[in-house]
């Protein structure tokens, strides 16, 4: 019966801590302009995809790593960069990228940055 018990305890740490590991819920999406922050648009995550509230904006996908990319953004070329230590919490901070950027690794090379602001 212990054994039970442990075993049973582990699967619900183990299944509560996957369902953290995903952007799940509705955010305000805010670019930082001359130390200001000015809302875009809001953004609702599930799972592996993302939607803007814009009805003429595509859906967007997400790639699990370490560090989190949103990809097909307004722009085709941006990237999103989010730390994966970040999701848990209301406020979350980004990073964007240029894929035509003329660095090696168009990661290393900030464009700009934003934050991610939960919707309760």
């Amino acid at each position: 019966m212990k054994y039970f018990t442990l075993i049973i305890t582990f699967f619900f740490i183990n299944f509560n801590s996957q369902e953290n590991d995903k952007l799940n819920g509705r955010y305000n999406y805010l670019i930082e302009d001359n130390n200001s922050y000015i809302q875009k648009d809001k953004i609702t995550f599930k799972d592996s995809v993302f939607v803007f509230d814009n009805k003429y904006m595509p859906k967007g996908k997400i790639s699990y790593g370490n560090i989190i990319l949103l990809e097909n953004f307004m722009n085709t070329d941006l990237i999103i960069s989010i730390s994966k230590d970040q999701i848990t919490k209301d406020t979350i901070p980004f990073y964007m990228h240029d894929k035509q950027s003329s660095a090696a690794n168009y990661l290393d090379e900030v464009v700009g940055k934003g934050k991610l602001i939960r919707i309760k």
